[in-house]
């Protein structure tokens, strides 16, 4: 995986294999943050990457000047690795070592940007479930989007406050405001 904008643009990053994750692919990354950057100033916002994995997402925020990225991850060894990236390169990423689940009823802030990356065999319901939560908990600051990365086998069109769906190989990006 690597950094594809910013201070550390084309730095690479070698996670541990060991580690139960499935990273967002370099073209994927690039065309997600294409839009994203027409949106937004990133030194200004503040982001919540939830099944944060390697922290792929997280770091490319930090890279581009993002200054508040919280990294919500159960997984020790994700916790781990990202903590030592961020220490590497100095990025404002604060992690937390929690079942997303369990962290959302608690959670409690504002973000410009949710952006969750479940596993791909979470069934539609379960990200229903997922949306739901991060909008009754007023997550979301007035222009904000969730972002939600999810397999191609879950149609979230129907969902309340959708706003789009990306395509990008296997992967697809379904937007909520």
């Amino acid at each position: 995986m690597r950094i594809i904008s910013g201070t550390y643009k084309g730095r690479r990053l070698t996670a541990p294999k060991n580690l139960p994750v499935r990273p967002t692919t370099d073209f994927a990354k690039e065309a997600l943050f294409n839009i994203l950057r027409v949106r937004y100033y990133f030194d200004e916002i503040k982001v919540l990457d939830l099944f944060a994995g390697t922290g792929n997402i997280s770091f490319e925020f930090a890279s581009r000047g993002v200054q508040n990225i919280t990294a919500v991850d159960a997984h020790v060894g994700c916790v781990q690795y990202i903590n030592k990236v961020s220490e590497e390169f100095e990025f404002p990423i604060t992690t937390i070592k929690s079942d997303v689940n369990k962290y959302l009823e608690k959670a409690s802030g504002k973000y410009d940007v949710v952006f969750a990356d479940p596993p791909y065999d979470f069934s539609t319901e379960i990200l229903k479930e997922l949306l739901e939560e991060i909008i009754s908990k007023s997550l979301l600051n007035t222009e904000g989007i969730l972002i939600i990365e999810h397999a191609k086998q879950n149609d979230l069109s129907n969902f309340p406050h959708f706003i789009e769906a990306r395509k990008y190989g296997s992967s697809i990006f379904s937007f909520f405001a």
